[in-house]
């Protein structure tokens, strides 16, 4: 209860305080290249059920027809401004909205898309028993992840076989041992994590 009440109140008080830099990334996103300034990709969430995960725009549309994945900063889908976006995790700061409405937590496992979903296996599927996060235990350890795919000759392979498996045993391991001032201090290294 103190997790859920912290992720509302939390959440709410950061928008209220973002409103006018999301509205200034939102025009840029916009100016930068065609399409609107968000992106909602469908994702499974707590218990299996899917929802639209909030994202600011940072690549160009219908860029998600050729691969799910983002291999690096050189991939030629990306925007301008999506690059910076990227680079500093803000194309993320819609997701509070995500946390507002109780489809994410602050910290929980992050969620997968569906495609990638259908190949847990039993044990795997239990990191849907609890929200999904912004952050997490894995978001920290892969916080480079898109340029480890860049270095991949078959990136999604690398994704499925390795790095997928690899960052759900640390949300497994995670679950174990959460606790609300656990949570506090993953929140506190990502931060410091983008800061640095």
């Amino acid at each position: 209860m103190i997790k859920f009440l912290f992720d509302r109140i939390v959440a709410l008080i950061g928008i209220i305080i973002l409103l006018p830099l999301l509205f200034i990334i939102a025009i840029w996103v916009m100016f930068d290249s065609k399409g609107g300034a968000f992106f909602v990709q469908t994702r499974v969430g707590k218990d299996g059920q899917h929802f639209g995960l909030l994202k600011f725009r940072t690549m160009r549309p219908l860029s998600e027809k050729r691969g799910k994945l983002t291999v690096g900063s050189n991939d030629p889908r990306i925007t301008r401004s999506g690059l910076i976006l990227r680079k500093y995790k803000i194309d993320e700061l819609p997701q509070l909205f995500n946390v507002l409405v109780a489809d994410m937590s602050f910290v929980g496992p992050r969620p997968e898309v569906p495609d990638y979903v259908a190949f847990y296996n039993a044990r795997q599927r239990k990191v849907l028993n609890v929200r999904p996060g912004i952050t997490d235990e894995a978001s920290l350890a892969y916080f480079n992840e898109n340029e480890l795919l860049s270095k991949s000759e078959n990136p999604q392979k690398t994704y499925l076989e390795e790095i997928m498996p690899a960052k759900i045993e640390l949300n497994l391991a995670y679950l174990k041992r959460r606790t609300f001032l656990s949570d506090i201090g993953i929140i506190l290294r990502t931060l410091g994590r983008i800061v640095s």
